[in-house]
């Protein structure tokens, strides 16, 4: 009878076990696991820590489902999906495009992002009209979207050729591109616009299709426990707003490319820089500010030129007041361009210091950019203002947008320092930015040679 007892009790609890769900594995383990890539548009280290879209993304999933994230790189896109359709990870955010040759193959959640897979030449190279009038060599990442929809085009356009390529990514293609290596290569229009600051000749030819999709990528099976999830936290940032603030943080500030601008930035680092690098970062490391965007600040103050002179009375390559230098505690000429560089670096530094302590970088840096071109006062205004108005005011995605009203009537009335141009402020933040993204890319590429993403200036994560 006892043997009898013990069978049936063996057999109750055999009938309760049940397969463990992919969501339940996730959190009672407490880690989720990620594939990504190392890129612009997914996963970087840049100056303020992990950043990418991607990463911010995944990194508040992982809040999400109180579990920790762990990030896995691995070399190639073939390994990515290689390695999720295997089940060695829980789950991919790698800036894939949904396709039904991948839908085959792997379960995907919803989309959050949209891009276009585009054409890329170079100036000098004879632009194509269409697929039929390529003059050269193509060459896209095996595996890739792109290589799947250049394969269905070769129905209606059988003379199409293009080689596939295991060894590079689709950044490093657009480098080969500009490098006149390659001929042509297609690149999703989010990887160009970020690309083209770094390769200023590159161009877009056309589009190869429609807009496509991007989403997250999960192992095959009938268990969609963590999909669910997924989309149930991706859907509460697309309702809530927040999905359109990180595109925005990501992108806004790329869009409007200045190709003349950005070439002759790119003349001056290597004609102008030298001169000045070392008083940069000898001033870089006495105020403990990056001194590569302190050379950007100057850039933008006065292309680097210490003899510049503004009709508003601010002068040399820091474009300081004389007022300004004193209170920095130095007692020489402006057009001095060592003593300029040297006030210019204290003075963000200690308008730096006058941000809150609650707002975290990049935020941080970036506001005290605002505040060092139109005053710490008119800042605190349009912060005020966009907290009265329900936006965040810690957040420079939403203090940008208010700072524009300063100029009219309706708002400066409301503010403690009234009037002020606040257009101004906002395109100084974003071509300072952009001078800052291309040094770190060109000093990161002189020290590490090897394969290595542009480590962009990123604004902080909304979740």
């Amino acid at each position: 009878m006892r043997l009898i007892l013990i069978m049936f009790t063996l057999f109750i609890t055999a009938c309760d076990l049940s397969p463990q769900s992919r969501l339940d594995r996730v959190q009672d383990g407490a880690v989720l696991k990620v594939l990504t890539r190392n890129s612009a548009t997914t996963y970087y280290e840049g100056p303020h820590g992990p950043a990418g879209l991607e990463y911010d993304l995944v990194a508040g999933f992982a809040e999400y489902l109180g579990v920790k994230l762990k990030l896995e790189t691995p070399e190639t896109l073939s390994q990515v999906l290689g390695k999720i359709q295997a089940g060695k990870a829980d789950m991919a955010a790698a800036g894939l495009t949904v396709t039904d040759e991948r839908k085959v193959r792997l379960n995907f959640g919803t989309s959050y992002q949209q891009i276009t897979p585009q054409l890329v030449y170079r100036v000098g190279t004879r632009p194509p009209k269409n697929l039929d009038t390529l003059h050269g060599s193509l060459e896209v990442v095996a595996y890739s979207s792109h290589a799947e929809r250049l394969r269905s085009l070769q129905e209606d356009h059988p003379e199409l050729s293009f080689q596939k390529t295991n060894e590079l990514d689709s950044e490093e293609l657009l480098n080969l591109v500009w490098e006149q290596v390659i001929d042509y290569t297609v690149a999703d229009s989010n990887e160009v616009a970020i690309s083209r600051r770094f390769y200023p000749e590159l161009r877009v030819a056309f589009n190869i299709s429609s807009p496509e999709a991007l989403a997250w990528a999960f192992p095959p099976g009938e268990d969609r426990s963590l999909i669910d999830k997924a989309d149930e936290f991706l859907n509460t940032l697309k309702e809530n707003g927040q999905l359109d603030r990180l595109l925005k943080r990501y992108y806004a500030y790329v869009s409007d490319f200045d190709y003349v601008g950005t070439r002759r930035y790119m003349k001056h680092i290597d004609q102008r820089l030298p001169r000045y690098q070392v008083w940069f970062e000898q001033a870089g490391k006495d105020t403990n500010v990056d001194w590569r965007l302190l050379a950007a600040i100057g850039y933008q103050e006065s292309h680097w030129n210490p003899k510049a002179v503004s009709p508003t009375g601010v002068r040399g390559l820091m474009m300081l007041t004389q007022a300004t230098m004193q209170q920095m505690g130095i007692d020489k000429d402006r057009h001095d361009a060592q003593a300029s560089i040297e006030g210019g670096a204290r003075y963000i530094a200690s308008v730096k210091k006058r941000i809150p302590a609650n707002i975290k970088e990049p935020d941080r840096t970036w506001m005290a950019l605002a505040a060092y071109n139109i005053g710490y006062g008119h800042l605190e205004d349009a912060r005020i203002l966009a907290q009265n108005d329900g936006a965040a005011p810690d957040k420079w995605i939403d203090v940008k947008k208010y700072l524009p009203l300063l100029s009219q009537k309706k708002w400066y009335q409301q503010t403690r320092y009234g009037y002020a141009r606040g257009r101004e402020p906002v395109r100084y933040v974003e071509n300072v930015r952009s001078y800052y993204d291309i040094l770190i890319w060109i000093t990161d590429k002189e020290l590490a040679p090897e394969r290595r993403s542009p480590a962009l200036t990123v604004d902080s994560p909304a979740l």
